[in-house]
């Protein structure tokens, strides 16, 4: 089913979409220049034009993924703790149960782009590039937070989030998403294990 152009879509977020979409139903090897002309609903030769070779395809989804992630995680909107974690809790439980509960497709595609990094040295290059904006603002709330060792426990942090996504997107426990009330437990359990509170 092609996807469909609005007015606050460009063009090039259209083909990326499409990318996405594309790695997330048929793998790596189901991502063509030509399939994503089809799914985007574009003519022929329209993403060969904006992204000429496969690098620069793989590019512009990563590029895509990680607005896309943005906009589901919200880094940026974090509540910096006053006075306690509580806040940060429920901030951190929301964003992940939205993610895994009406975003499994962009989780599923980001596998794909992850393991493709590993077997590709410059999209690996290009993937932690774009991957490290959400690195900051985390260490910032882990510093917040009162972590004396903001990276460290934000590493920690990642670790378990990933964890979890993978599991529940296409691990073992892909019918048991967690709930939101389960999530605020174990991010309160996990901060309070890191921060003595």
């Amino acid at each position: 089913m092609a996807a469909r152009t609005t007015t606050s879509t460009s063009r090039a977020e259209l083909i990326a979409d499409a990318a996405l979409k594309l790695l997330a139903e048929r793998g790596m090897r189901g991502l063509t220049h030509r399939a994503v002309d089809e799914t985007a609903g574009l003519p022929q030769g329209s993403t060969s034009n904006y992204a000429r070779t496969r690098q620069a395809l793989l590019e512009a989804a990563v590029r895509r993924q990680a607005e896309r992630e943005a906009a589901v995680l919200t880094p940026d909107e974090m509540p910096v703790p006053d006075g306690g974690t509580q806040d940060l809790v429920d901030a951190l439980a929301l964003a992940l149960h939205r993610y895994l509960t009406r975003h499994r497709e962009l989780l599923v595609s980001r596998y794909e782009l992850a393991l493709e990094a590993t077997r590709r040295p410059e999209l690996r290059e290009f993937y932690d590039a774009t991957g490290s904006q959400f690195r900051a603002p985390l260490n910032a709330l882990m510093a917040a937070a009162g972590s004396p060792e903001p990276e460290r426990h934000a590493l920690s942090l990642v670790a378990w989030c990933e964890g979890l996504m993978f599991s529940c997107a296409v691990g073992s426990y892909h019918s048991e998403v967690p709930d939101l009330a389960e999530l605020r437990t174990g991010f309160a359990e996990l901060l309070r294990g890191m921060l003595g509170e």
